[in-house]
């Protein structure tokens, strides 16, 4: 009479052939999302920019139907030339009548986060690149050095 075994479980050969597989699999797959997240802060930052640009513009508009044709004279509230964590930004001085972004947006100094780090300047943070922007009343322009950090991407 011949014993049958019943086999309920992996041989060792098969558990190494599904290590080494998954092995290959990440190498190749490691490296293609590590410039994900760092393209996600930048699309997010872009949108800001464009936020807060659309945002001055839509202000003179408003002021210019009035009879007033200058731009905002600053981009947020604060008192202080610097932020911290946690202070709003681009809230156009935070009254309720003149807001340059209906909610603002709230200062961080971590990777896609902004600054305020002078009047008129804010620093937006790219894997920890700070990347400069500058506010001028006189023309209304929101812009940064092209060429540096992360500038042009997060302006074109």
């Amino acid at each position: 009479m011949l014993h049958k075994t019943l086999r309920n479980a992996f041989t060792m050969i098969e558990l190494i052939f599904v290590i080494i597989v998954i092995g290959i699999l990440a190498t190749i797959a490691i490296p293609k999302f590590s410039g994900v997240s760092e393209q996600a802060v930048i699309a997010s930052g872009r949108s800001d920019v464009m936020s807060i640009r659309t945002a001055i513009s839509t202000e003179r508009q408003k002021r210019f139907m009035k009879g007033d044709s200058s731009y905002i004279s600053h981009l947020d509230g604060l008192a202080a030339t610097s932020s911290v964590n946690g202070d709003m930004l681009f809230d156009n001085n935070g009254t309720t009548a003149n807001k340059l972004l209906t909610y603002g947006i709230t200062s961080k100094s971590s990777n896609g986060g902004w600054m305020k780090t002078n009047t008129d300047e804010y620093t937006y943070y790219v894997s920890g690149t700070p990347n400069v922007f500058y506010y001028t009343a006189a023309d209304g322009n929101f812009s940064c050095i092209s060429g540096s950090g992360y500038c042009d991407k997060l302006t074109k």
